[in-house]
């Protein structure tokens, strides 16, 4: 590109964007729901061109909150969820009911469990020692199925290569007789 010598670039007018712009982005469905207006299920990891703004006034800890809107593949309704970076996760809105989802629901228990043990330990010197023969005890059983698991493999793996190749080499020599017979 050719600039001029007497090119003053803070001349160029500055570009003024509105704060609540909206951009089209390409997007995968990030769980399972179902549409309000039809109950035609959305599955997760179904792509859509989706708009994508900036929540006002909503971040957590400093990180920006973004909301999407897609429309439904059958009936066109509009289905709008937002990012919760507090919980990794995305939040339904409105438009669609969103699914049962089981590894919600397990990750959340024992993440309960966790607090549980974790409360109980600081109030019961006791339970933090039998929590730990606990824990080494299944250790040690893990190791020791591991470990009969690689001798299993161990016995069963024995390969002979050699005999493979001899094996493979006579029968190859047979197909050259028959071929020259």
């Amino acid at each position: 590109k050719y600039y001029p010598p007497d090119f003053d670039p803070a001349k160029i007018p500055k570009l003024k964007l509105p704060k609540d712009r909206q951009y089209v982005v390409r997007l995968m469905a990030p769980f399972n729901m179902r549409c309000k207006t039809c109950g035609e299920y959305i599955y997760k990891g179904k792509k859509f061109n989706a708009r994508k703004e900036t929540v006002q006034n909503e971040v957590y800890l400093g990180l920006p909150i973004f909301r999407f809107y897609i429309k439904c593949t059958r009936c066109l309704a509009e289905i709008t969820f937002k990012t919760d970076p507090e919980n990794t996760d995305y939040t339904m809105e409105h438009g669609a009911t969103r699914n049962f989802q089981a590894e919600k629901l397990l990750e959340e228990e024992e993440k309960r469990m966790q607090k549980e043990r974790e409360e109980e330990e600081l109030n019961n010197p006791m339970k933090v020692l039998e929590n730990r023969t606990k824990d080494s005890k299944l250790e040690m059983e893990v190791l020791e199925n591991l470990q009969e698991l690689k001798e299993l493999n161990q016995r069963q793996a024995n390969v002979d290569f050699e005999a493979m190749l001899r094996q493979y080499k006579e029968l190859e020599e047979e197909q050259r007789r028959k071929e020259q017979e």
